[in-house]
C-alpha cells in the first residue's frame, strides 16, 4: 500500500520507519524544511519509558491551585485564559475525578513504554543511529519524606510490571551521581533502571535519511490542508508547498501524526480531538566540568525540572504551561530552570550561555495518546503524546503499523482508542 503520514516529527517518522520495514510504500508531510524540528527539536532528552503517567492525575488536582501562585510554580497559565485552556483544564479535572481511571491508564501508558524500549533497542542495532543515546537510566529525585514515600507506592506498581527500579537512598544517589553536590534538598530518589536519554531531533533527523536511504519519501516545506474523503475512505490529502502550489496526492491509507495540529485534519470527519498545546521550556548547553554534570536523567522534584547528559552538553526543561500557542520565553522561566540545575550540578556549565528553546507538547485531557483508526476505514491516527512523544514514539509506531496490517497489536489499545472523548 501507498500510505501517507502526516507529520515529520519523532511520531511521523518512526511510523515511516516501521511501515516501509513492513513493505508499505511511505510518503511522509512535513511543514517544516527538516524532520523533527516542532515539539521533537527540545524535548527532555529522557526516554522515560518506566515514569510515563497519565496527565489527569487525582493527587496533583489539589497541588495545581497553588502552583499557578507560587513563583517557582511548576504549573502556569496565561492571564486571563483563553475558552480553550478553561474547557481542557474542566476536561482534565473530570477525568482526574472519575474513579479507578488513572490507575487503569498508567498501566496502559507503562505496557506501551514498555514495548517501546524493546522497539527502541531493536531499531537502534538496526541502524547503528548517532544521537547521543543511552540508556543508563534515571533518577527521580525524593527532596521530601512524603515524595519518597510516594515513590515506595509506584516502585510497587513497576514490581508488578516487571519495570527495574530501585529505592536509593541519598548516599546511594551521590554515588550513582558523583557530581551531584549541590546543596538541594534529598531524602532518597527512585531510580528507573533501564530508562534511557538522547537528542530527539538529532534521532530524528538521523533517522529520516536512514529512512529516505529506504525509499521513503519526504515532502518538506509541505503544508498538509485537509483529507479528501468520501463517507467510507480517504482517497488522498491536500497539500500546499511553500511556494503556495495547490496539490493532492492520492494514498491507500493516511496517518495522522500532526501532534497539536491534528485536529483540524480529523474535526472535518467528524472526529473532534481534545489535543491543548501545553507549553514547555528548555535551554541546551556545553558542559564546562563534565566530572560536575550528570551522568544520566535527573528529575528535581523540588523545581519539577529535569536534567539531562547528552554527551558533551546539558539538556534541562521545566514547566507545564497553558498558554494556547505563545511562543515567549520569560526570562522568569529559565530561571527557574537554572535554579533547579545549580542546586544539583553547580559548576557544570555555563548557564547563562545556554541556548533556550519553547515548545508545545500534544497533550490530551486524560493523557494516554489518541492512537487507532479513525473516523474512515483508512484513516488511522498515531498522536497526542504529551510530554512522553519521544519516550513512546518507537511502541506506538509498532502498534499503529500492526493495527494497519491487520494484526492484533502488541499492547491493548483500549486506553488509546480515538472515539473516547465522545463516549
Amino acid at each position: 500500500m501507498h500510505i501517507i503520514v502526516v507529520g515529520g516529527g519523532v511520531v511521523g517518522v518512526t511510523t515511516a520507519y516501521e511501515l516501509n520495514r513492513r513493505g508499505h510504500q511511505v510518503t511522509v508531510l512535513e511543514r517544516h524544511g527538516i524532520a523533527g524540528n516542532e515539539t521533537s527539536k527540545g524535548n527532555a532528552a529522557q526516554r522515560s519509558y518506566g515514569v510515563v503517567y497519565p496527565w489527569a492525575d487525582p493527587s496533583m488536582v489539589l497541588k495545581a491551585i497553588p502552583w499557578l501562585f507560587k513563583k517557582d510554580g511548576p504549573l502556569k497559565m496565561r492571564m486571563p485564559p483563553s475558552m480553550k485552556a478553561l474547557r481542557f483544564m474542566l476536561a482534565t479535572l473530570r477525568y482526574a475525578r472519575s474513579p479507578g481511571l488513572f490507575g487503569l491508564n498508567r498501566r496502559a501508558m507503562l505496557r506501551l513504554g514498555i514495548h517501546s524500549r524493546k522497539r527502541f533497542l531493536a531499531l537502534e542495532k538496526e541502524l547503528g543511529l548517532h544521537f547521543d543515546g543511552e540508556h543508563e537510566g534515571l533518577l527521580h529525585l525524593a527532596s521530601t519524606p512524603e515524595a519518597l514515600e510516594g515513590y515506595r507506592q509506584t516502585h510497587r506498581v513497576l514490581n508488578e510490571l516487571g519495570i527495574a527500579s530501585r529505592l536509593l537512598t541519598p548516599e546511594q544517589v551521590r554515588e550513582a551521581e558523583p557530581g551531584m553536590t549541590g546543596n538541594g534538598p534529598l531524602y532518597g530518589a527512585l531510580s528507573y533502571d533501564t530508562d534511557g536519554t538522547g537528542d530527539c531531533h538529532l534521532f530524528s533527523r538521523e533517522l529520516a535519511k536512514a529512512c529516505e536511504s529506504k525509499g521513503i519519501s519526504f515532502r518538506y516545506n509541505t503544508e498538509t490542508e485537509h483529507l479528501i474523503a468520501d463517507d467510507h475512505r480517504v482517497t488522498g490529502v491536500a497539500v500546499l508547498n511553500k511556494e503556495g502550489k495547490a496539490d493532492t496526492l492520492e494514498a491507500d491509507a493516511v496517518v495522522v501524526c500532526a501532534g497539536c495540529w491534528s485536529n483540524s485534519l480529523t474535526r472535518p470527519l467528524g472526529l473532534e480531538l481534545p489535543i491543548y498545546p501545553v507549553k514547555g521550556y528548555c535551554f541546551t548547553v556545553p558542559l564546562k566540568d563534565p566530572d560536575r554534570a550528570p551522568v544520566s536523567t535527573i528529575h528535581d522534584d523540588n523545581y519539577k525540572v529535569v536534567s539531562t547528559r547528552l554527551g558533551d552538553r546539558l539538556r534541562a526543561s521545566g514547566f507545564v504551561e497553558l498558554a494556547d500557542f505563545n511562543r515567549d520565553i520569560p526570562e522568569a522561566r529559565l530561571a527557574t530552570i537554572r535554579k533547579s540545575v545549580e542546586s544539583r550540578f553547580p559548576g557544570c556549565a555555563d548557564l547563562k550561555a545556554a541556548e533556550s528553546w519553547t515548545g508545545f507538547r500534544p497533550m490530551t485531557p486524560d493523557g494516554p495518546a489518541i492512537i487507532g483508526r479513525g473516523p474512515r476505514e483508512n484513516l488511522f491516527l498515531n498522536t497526542g503524546h504529551g510530554t512522553f512523544g519521544w519516550t513512546l514514539s518507537a511502541g506506538s509506531a509498532s502498534v499503529i503499523s500492526q493495527l494497519i496490517d491487520g494484526e492484533e497489536p502488541s499492547v491493548c489499545l483500549d486506553a488509546f482508542r480515538p472515539g473516547r472523548f465522545a463516549e
